[in-house]
């Protein structure tokens, strides 16, 4: 616990520096430029596809009806928004994801080994087209996963809970590969995940419930989907800055517990050596026997 809390206040220090302010704008335009520009190009066209299609399926039409007829029209225009939205907001979050892990975390990474851990070899164990096999990886079997869960999200707790663990699985798998990468050999990141799960998973739950806040963008009010492509870029924005976080807080404890690892190592390759003369002393030569 003392080390998951040193490591956070240390990533909530760096977020502030301007290096981290700058290297975030990157996937921001990315991100950012991208979904405004889908939006803006497909946002009316997925609105009309989405109300024919629960126009053309009986069960919908018929509660889009019952809607019109208890005076609840207005949720009626309001549905085809909604899931518009609900689509399109996983894809913004792994999206994210990806961009601040393969263009932020080697930077963060690098800032966080230069100004702490100066004297800590890097053994590249990673390379970075396995970091996005990895990557794209843990992405299918995260999307995987959310689809599988959806029916539990209609369960009042289980709705908080289920989405939270897979985002937080997602980003822990996925930044600790990328922050490993340059500075552990294969061996040593897999004894890393293996000793460090728990700690790991809960950085990444944490962040993955922190990643919910640009969410509450949208339960403001029905009317600010009517900014939803400007929203996005918002939401897209926080999603970059949380996820900077998250690389931050993952660097920070990573490459300290790969130092206390390499340390505890030496210790043990030392013990024998250091015992070695102790044991080659031959003990004194006897005088013949009468």
């Amino acid at each position: 616990m003392k080390e998951l809390l040193d490591a956070f206040w240390r990533a909530v220090a760096y977020c502030l520096h301007p290096r981290v302010i700058m290297l975030s704008l990157l996937p921001l335009i990315i991100a950012g430029g991208t979904a405004w520009l889908l939006g803006w190009l497909f946002w009316e066209t997925a609105i009309d596809a989405v109300s024919a299609a629960l126009q053309s399926w009986s069960l919908t039409a018929a509660f889009l009806q019952w809607l019109q007829a208890i005076g609840a029209g207005g949720f009626r225009n309001v549905l085809p928004l909604l899931i518009v939205v609900a689509l399109a907001l996983p894809v913004v979050v792994v999206f994210s994801l990806l961009l601040v892990a393969l263009l932020m975390t080697p930077a963060l990474t690098r800032l966080v080994a230069v100004r702490r851990f100066p004297q800590l070899e890097q053994r590249h164990g990673g390379s970075w087209w396995s970091s996005v096999f990895w990557s794209l990886g843990c992405t299918v079997v995260a999307l995987v996963a959310l689809l599988v869960s959806i029916p539990l999200w209609f369960v009042p707790p289980l709705v908080l809970i289920v989405p939270p663990l897979i985002w937080g699985w997602l980003t822990y798998r996925v930044m600790t590969f990328d922050v490993l990468g340059d500075h552990a050999s294969s061996d040593e990141r897999r004894r890393l995940l293996r000793a460090h799960r728990w700690p790991l998973l809960g950085i990444g739950v944490v962040t993955g419930y922190l990643g919910a806040a640009p969410s509450l963008l949208w339960a403001m009010s029905a009317a600010t989907l009517i900014f939803a492509p400007l929203l996005i870029v918002a939401s897209v924005w926080l999603y970059t800055l949380v996820f900077a976080f998250s690389g931050l807080w993952f660097a920070h404890y990573a490459l300290a517990a790969l130092q206390r690892l390499r340390e505890a190592d030496k210790v043990v390759e030392l013990a024998p050596a250091q015992a070695a003369p102790a044991s080659s002393i031959e003990p004194p030569l006897l005088p013949p026997a009468l």
